[in-house]
């Protein structure tokens, strides 16, 4: 007996429409079930001649090299494979890069020294928008330059100026 389980796609590309299947399957009556994947591809052109059409076995130990090969290696010896992909030219350095500790303490002294949101996203190489998302989490508020966010009620003690929780 086999346990299989199949995802089917179609995808239209340009002129193409590549209908693409993979399946799963384990042998449960081997003594060693492995499980398999088999991936195949069909592809039509615009007047539905045939493009494309194959298919691979392969164990799933290997399917995630097989698929790194065919992207790389393969598709770069005939020339149709992406080069590098890279940063667009108007993008921040530093735009999806992890907070440090101590950029954080400099994020929260520049804000609550008055600085605008756009001169701290060109002190950090970052854009505006994650300069906004990032202010709270150091404690600021967006919405007011130079300020903290304020104590929620519910976190409120009388050195606040609320009830006590």
């Amino acid at each position: 007996m086999s346990i299989i389980e199949e995802r089917r796609t179609e995808i239209r590309a340009e002129e193409n429409t590549y209908q693409i299947v993979v399946a799963t399957r384990t042998d449960v009556d081997r003594a060693e079930p492995t499980p398999r994947v088999m991936i195949t591809l069909e592809a039509g052109g615009p007047g539905g001649e045939p493009v494309a059409e194959g298919s691979l076995d392969l164990d799933v130990a290997v399917a995630a090299t097989v698929a790194e090969l065919v992207t790389d290696e393969l598709l770069s010896a005939t020339g149709a494979a992406r080069g590098p992909r890279r940063r667009s030219a108007d993008r921040p350095a530093q735009q999806g890069r992890p907070w440090s500790e101590e950029s954080d303490a400099e994020l929260e002294s520049r804000w609550l020294a008055g600085e605008s949101v756009a001169q701290i996203a060109a002190y950090f190489e970052r854009t505006p928008g994650g300069i906004r998302a990032r202010l709270p989490r150091v404690g600021c508020d967006p919405e007011n330059p130079g300020c903290y966010l304020p104590v929620p009620p519910s976190r409120r003690t009388d050195l606040d100026g609320g009830e006590p929780s």
